[in-house]
């Protein structure tokens, strides 16, 4: 498939667009093969965003700041954990700002991954 496919394909899924079922079983494995034979209960939807931004933990972002931007205000918690964490690994110097907003969220392990990302931006002086 190639990184640049599956980057588009991870930032078009976090957006909230269709992606086929394949390419989010190998993203989710188990986890999502089960939620697409439930018919994505109500709720559960947030899944394909965490599965997503997990694709890009390993793929890299590419160029999609704006996408990352707007994901660190989403909803579920699990999807502004995770793209801290793509923040971090992957040094992107334009989010640092956004991601230090985030010592006020309300969830502790989203507070713990932009604490990270940001001292991790800072030691490497991006």
């Amino acid at each position: 498939m190639g990184r640049e496919l599956v980057v588009e394909r991870c930032v078009r899924l976090l957006g909230g667009g269709e992606v086929d079922e394949p390419f989010l079983f190998v993203l989710g494995g188990d986890p999502a093969r089960a939620l697409a034979a439930r018919g994505m209960p109500p709720g559960e939807a947030y899944w394909l965003r965490v599965w997503a931004a997990r694709g890009l933990l390993w793929a890299g972002p590419g160029d999609e700041v704006d996408q990352l931007r707007a994901s660190l205000a989403d909803d579920a918690w699990r999807v502004r954990e995770m793209i801290c964490k793509v923040v971090a690994r992957h040094l992107v110097a334009d989010l640092l700002d956004d991601v230090a907003r985030l010592d006020a969220d309300p969830v502790p392990r989203v507070r713990a991954a932009a604490q990270r990302a940001v001292i991790r931006l800072v030691d490497e002086g991006t």
